[in-house]
């Protein structure tokens, strides 16, 4: 699709359509997966700076949690959109793609290779196939929806776009209360259906013509690395990085306050009401809720990888190393 198709769909008001990326090498899969050892040795062997993938690793602070790429990690090879606003702040999808674009103008003007290193499937395929973006959010709405989930529970709003937006509601699994909630707000907005306006931003292609690659462990593994990393997460004081963000900035934005691992803490120092209820009452069992959480945000992680095309899977496990995880990657390209 070109920027004349774009335009002939686009409507006054909404946020410009952002066209789809090519030639640009992406490393990616759930959560505790290895992305950042692997992609920088991936970077190296491309000749490559790495932009970030990770719709959290963009706050400041938020650095535990995300288990950001280290110092020595960004001097090895220069990443770019990490660490870009405060975390009090909202950063849309919109202003990613943008600034994703023009860091991947930057690099190619030094006469590198672009790759993309992280987790946040819905980035990833916005950079894959365009996006189609819609009007801005409006925060009133947002308000007004929350009263209601209060109130009817998110059953009767996944109802409601059912009726709107029957292909959207078939599309989202029943709990997605983020993207029910864009949903209804676009239609709102618009008096269209958003899927119909993000159909014609869903042209995919083959895993062959693409540079996707997402790194797949066995189940077990991967759960195994997901403890290990979350007990490492607390061992090395994410308890106390989310005390000292809402000491310094009052408190984290919407999205930000969201994160697995994060939203887990501030329910724990009863800093935000707990979805349930039942906010953890130990330290222990605020772990416990992170670990099964992030279980769960790895697996819709896999779901969305699975559903794009574009991807190659990569094995992964104990006994290859990252700079061997980097050579099959080549040679999958190469073969």
């Amino acid at each position: 699709m070109n920027s004349s198709d774009y335009s002939s769909t686009f409507i006054p008001g909404d946020i410009p359509p952002t066209p789809a990326l090519r030639d640009c090498w992406f490393l990616t899969g759930p959560t505790a997966a290895g992305k950042t050892k692997v992609g920088i040795q991936l970077a190296h062997k491309l000749d490559a700076e790495i932009i970030s993938l990770d719709s959290m690793a963009l706050y400041t602070g938020m650095d535990i949690g995300t288990a950001k790429p280290s110092a020595v990690e960004r001097n090895a090879v220069p990443h770019h959109l990490l660490d870009v606003l405060p975390p009090n702040e909202e950063y849309s999808l919109s202003e990613y793609l943008d600034a994703a674009h023009t860091c991947v103008d930057e690099i190619r003007s030094r006469g590198k290779q672009v790759l993309f290193v992280g987790g946040t499937p819905l980035y990833l395929k916005s950079l894959l196939r365009g996006a189609y973006q819609g009007p801005p959010a409006d925060w009133e709405f947002r308000q007004q929806i929350e009263k209601e989930l209060a109130e009817v529970g998110i059953d009767a709003l996944h109802e409601r776009l059912q009726v709107i937006d029957p292909l959207m509601a078939s599309k989202l699994h029943p709990r997605d209360k983020r993207r029910i909630v864009r949903a209804l707000e676009v239609f709102r907005l618009t008096g269209q259906p958003l899927s119909h306006q993000q159909n014609q931003f869903d042209d995919s292609r083959s895993a062959a013509e693409s540079h996707v690659y997402v790194l797949q462990w066995p189940r077990e593994l991967l759960h195994q690395r997901i403890e290990a990393r979350v007990d490492q997460m607390f061992a090395a004081g994410l308890v106390e990085e989310v005390k000292a963000l809402v000491a310094q900035y009052g408190q984290l934005s919407r999205t930000a306050a969201q994160a697995v691992g994060y939203r887990e803490v501030l329910e724990f120092l009863q800093l935000i009401p707990s979805e349930k209820n039942q906010p953890p009452v130990s330290i222990g069992q605020c772990i416990d809720f992170v670990k099964i959480r992030t279980r769960q945000f790895a697996k819709r992680q896999e779901t969305w990888f699975r559903s794009l095309s574009e991807c190659t899977f990569v094995p992964a496990d104990v006994d290859h190393s990252p700079q061997q995880v980097a050579e099959m990657i080549i040679g999958l390209k190469q073969a």
